[in-house]
């Protein structure tokens, strides 16, 4: 795969400090930067995905006039977070 490069980003001192201050044993700047940035595009991506969902949603209810009841979601919710947490052992 081919690389690419990002460009240099001008910080303050004290950010380019506390930044050399919470690398990991063996990390470089590099790697961090990296997995930031990783990270970041990762969140923006379930950001718009969301934000998606929730407009076919509301055009959905808009079209229909149908919804689910809050508390209904809610109890569905809860009831999945206590088989998680039930697998997990929590």
């Amino acid at each position: 795969m081919k690389t690419a490069v990002i460009p240099q980003v001008r910080v303050e001192a004290e950010l380019r400090a506390g930044l050399d201050a919470v690398l990991r044993p063996g990390e470089t700047l590099t790697d961090f930067v990296e997995v930031a940035v990783r990270n970041a595009v990762e969140y923006r991506q379930v950001q718009t995905d969301f934000a998606s969902r929730c407009a076919a949603s509301l055009a959905d209810y808009e079209r229909t006039g149908r919804s689910i009841p809050a508390a209904q979601v809610i109890g569905k919710l809860e009831s999945r977070l206590a088989k998680r947490r039930k697998q997990l052992g929590g």
